[in-house]
């Protein structure tokens, strides 16, 4: 079950990308879709976390990841919907679970199973769709809540995926953390900053839960890239920090803050600066400046190249994303741009995203 969502989250244009995400099973065979805007900041900043270093074969051979399961298994749960089924994680004994906005965009009624066999309706509580989280209530108390890490997993760690791809209950594959700060390609600034893994994962994984060696959750599964783009086990999770951050803004008010910019804009490669002559192969070309936005009161016009935010350097749409991902409405960040050959910096007090937008 994959939606499109096309969102211009910060003014900015969201791009097809070529990856699939982990929505419901058996019906969704995770379609490419338009990925929604940037998550909420948290994650890019947080230290990288001292982890177990046995590999998943390792692990396997003297019981651990048998012992992890058990342990955290009571914590996962399957979200099943009218035409699929997706995964969840228990958040808080009140019967709060967590999972992708995607597995629940077509709304309808849910149900939640839990690894026991029992099950319960949930409704939604809130969803945000920039980072493609979601918040259920189910109808149930006393639940066994998942640990969620505080930082970041090292790359090499051993990584769990528990969920129900393609509908297969409590499925358990094991691999490692493959990569930090991963994007999915051709998502633009939206689905940025991920942990990848070669823990198998499929349509119906989505929203479930990738563990560490100390049974802690490090990410909530959302995507991979199918074997039609000839890969092999690479597959996508949303950081537990960023996580925590966008479940707590959820459960206070139903919102998460995202800083505005009110710009849309071309990514720049080099066949297209060579083909229109620009004086930069890389950054993000303005094409339009919103009227009234926060860049428009700076001054940012079309034709501007912007190439550093902040201390980082703008090569693509992700770059802009990650250097604002720490901000907030009103505060103040500067842009440097190129403008008729010459570098300019400007300064830019942000904003506050508009809704759905």
């Amino acid at each position: 079950m994959t939606r499109t969502a096309a969102a211009a989250t910060r003014g900015l244009l969201v791009a097809a990308t070529v990856a699939a995400l982990a929505g419901c099973g058996p019906a969704g065979q995770g379609a490419a879709t338009d990925a929604a805007a940037p998550p909420t900041p948290a994650a890019a900043n947080a230290p990288a976390r001292r982890g177990n270093a046995a590999t998943p074969t390792e692990a396997a051979a003297n019981g651990l990841i048998p012992r992890i399961v058990r342990r955290v298994e009571p914590s996962m749960v399957t979200v099943q919907l009218r035409d699929g089924t997706g995964s969840g994680v228990i958040w808080s004994a009140d019967g709060i679970v967590v999972t992708n906005d995607h597995v629940v965009a077509s709304g309808g009624p849910i149900q939640v199973a839990f690894a026991d066999g029992s099950k319960a309706p949930a409704r939604v509580v809130a969803t945000d769709p920039r980072s493609d989280l979601a918040v259920l209530r189910a109808d149930r108390h006393g639940l066994p809540a998942a640990a969620f890490a505080e930082a970041l997993p090292q790359v090499g760690e051993l990584a769990i995926a528990i969920g129900s791809p393609l509908g297969f209950e409590n499925t358990v594959t094991a691999g490692i953390v493959s990569g930090l700060g991963r994007s999915i390609p051709g998502s633009g600034p939206s689905l940025v900053d991920l942990i990848q893994t070669d823990a198998p994962i499929s349509p119906g994984n989505s929203g479930g839960a990738l563990v560490d060696a100390d049974g802690k959750v490090i990410g909530v599964n959302v995507g991979y890239i199918p074997p039609q783009a000839r890969a092999v086990s690479i597959g996508f999770a949303i950081p537990a920090p960023r996580v925590v951050d966008v479940v707590r803004q959820l459960l206070a008010d139903g919102t998460v803050d995202y800083a505005y910019v009110g710009v849309r804009y071309q990514p720049i490669t080099p066949d297209i600066a060579q083909r229109f002559n620009l004086p930069a192969s890389s950054g993000i070309l303005v094409t339009e400046v919103v009227a009234g936005s926060p860049a428009a009161k700076a001054g940012l016009k079309p034709g501007d190249i912007v190439v550093k935010a902040g201390d980082r350097a703008v090569a693509g749409p992700e770059d802009l994303t990650l250097a604002l991902r720490d901000s907030k409405p009103g505060d103040r960040r500067t842009l440097e741009v190129l403008r008729g050959g010459k570098r300019e910096r400007v300064s830019v007090t942000l904003g506050e995203a508009p809704a759905g937008g």
